[in-house]
């Protein structure tokens, strides 16, 4: 049931203040106050979570409250096809190759079933925001290519009550010619939000980046990159990125995505490749899932694991986000768009587990990603649209420590999920999408 009006009293917001709880108000879905509390407010008329149908006043006992999380880099075409797609070596190569060969047999309506089942499982553990990368097999004929395209955008049309998504096609690197330049600005012209690709995997990388800055400029779009997805030391192609970012004037448009080579280099040359982003103000994204699972594979040991530097690109100022990449495809058979597992991850993989550290984390997965989609009303501030999660912890290390199910989803002036009803979901019409979306997979398979 929508309220216009609501009141939140003892709420713990780790990202505002680490040692007072808060007192919140919001009308007509947006923050109208925020109000640090002197200690633990008893109101008489206040409910708690478990008694909240009716409520106007809701004592959240000192849970944390975040905005709605933001998941600045997924792949949601692909998520649930490991069924018909295999990768019996898990590398990168063989993902690659074989979901390229499979993707022509796909149909539209299954391939946005699958947007929105991962999507909507997204949205059930707390995000609100999702970047899609979209691939464009133009290889197969436009038809293909544009299945995935108009199927992304029916997806985002209809769910857009629920989650926003920004749509970037994967550009194609293999076969860079100019038919496939015009078809590709044709799909941009369907409402597509910006241009992307992997680089690295070109024979000519960058004439090819040279291509999509060109492409981005004439449609003044943002840009985010497959950025030196590899072990190999020397796959810098994020220099030549940083160099056209800075030529075409889009300093905190482009975004680079994996940087797994940094990982690989000396420290010397990583520094100068962190210095080369900061120059040019790129923005970054780290996919510690996938690369966990891609990376190393030709290694015996010590296996290199394809994580990026965080701890030193965040040392520098480089706003890094960490994000869900693969659902259960194969490029990664695991995952579920949690971004508090995601967060886990990343705590495990980069050694960051102090108090600061963890808190840095939370800010990877909802303040950093947003201002890399570049998201406006965004945050727990007066004015701005009141869309956030209550997590059942009461502090950010028990957070990851639990990684709690319990999670209370508010947007758009109504609460999405109500954990402990009979059915989660709060509202008909995400209720209907998700069973159809299941079912029609299930068909399918």
């Amino acid at each position: 049931m929508l309220k216009q009006q609501l009141k939140l009293i003892n709420a713990n917001l780790p990202l505002l203040d680490q040692e007072k709880l808060c007192t919140l108000t919001i009308e007509n879905g947006l923050w109208t106050s925020i109000t640090k509390q002197k200690g633990y407010v008893k109101e008489g008329q206040a409910n708690d979570l478990e008694n909240m149908d009716e409520a106007t006043v809701l004592n959240l006992e000192g849970k944390i409250l975040l905005p709605g999380l933001v998941d600045a880099h997924m792949h949601l075409d692909k998520a649930f096809s490991l069924q018909k797609v295999g990768n019996s070596s898990g590398t990168l190569e063989e993902a690659v190759e074989n979901y390229s060969y499979a993707v022509k047999d796909f149909s539209k309506q299954e391939i946005k079933s699958r947007i929105i089942r991962a999507a909507l499982m997204a949205v059930s553990f707390g995000t609100t925001a999702i970047r899609t990368h979209l691939d464009f097999h133009i290889r197969w004929g436009k038809e293909v290519a544009f299945r995935t395209i108009e199927a992304a955008i029916e997806a985002k049309n209809e769910l857009k009550t629920f989650v926003d998504i920004q749509l970037f096609p994967l550009t194609p690197f293999f076969h860079f010619i100019e038919e496939e330049i015009n078809i590709l600005e044709e799909a941009m012209q369907m409402g597509l939000t910006g241009f992307g690709g992997a680089p690295h995997l070109s024979q000519t990388p960058e004439k090819d980046i040279d291509i999509i800055f060109r492409l981005a400029e004439k449609y003044d779009c943002p840009i985010d990159f497959h950025t030196d997805e590899s072990d190999d030391p020397n796959v810098r192609t994020v220099n030549h990125i940083a160099k056209r970012t800075i030529d075409y004037g889009m300093k905190g448009r482009v975004t680079v995505d994996h940087l797994c080579s940094l990982a690989a280099m000396s420290n010397e040359d990583a520094e100068k490749m962190i210095n080369k982003i900061i120059e040019a103000g790129l923005k970054a994204v780290t996919l510690p899932g996938a690369n966990l699972y891609l990376q190393g594979r030709h290694d015996s040991f010590p296996v290199r694991r394809g994580v990026t530097r965080v701890k030193e690109l965040l040392s520098k100022g480089v706003p890094i986000a960490t994000a869900s990449d693969n659902i259960h495809d194969p490029f990664h058979p695991f995952g579920r768009g949690d971004l508090l597992q995601i967060g886990l991850i990343t705590a495990y993989a980069t050694h960051m587990g102090s108090p600061t550290d963890i808190r840095t984390i939370l800010k990877m997965i909802t303040e950093i990603p947003a201002n890399i989609l570049g998201l406006n009303g965004y945050g727990i501030s007066v004015g701005n649209k009141a869309n956030f999660v209550i997590f059942d912890a009461i502090t950010p290390e028990e957070l990851f420590t639990l990684l709690p199910e319990r999670r209370w989803i508010y947007r758009n002036g109504g609460w999405l999920i109500v954990p402990g009803k009979q059915k989660s979901w709060n509202n008909p019409k995400i209720e209907r999408l998700w069973s159809q979306s299941k079912s029609y997979m299930t068909l399918t398979l």
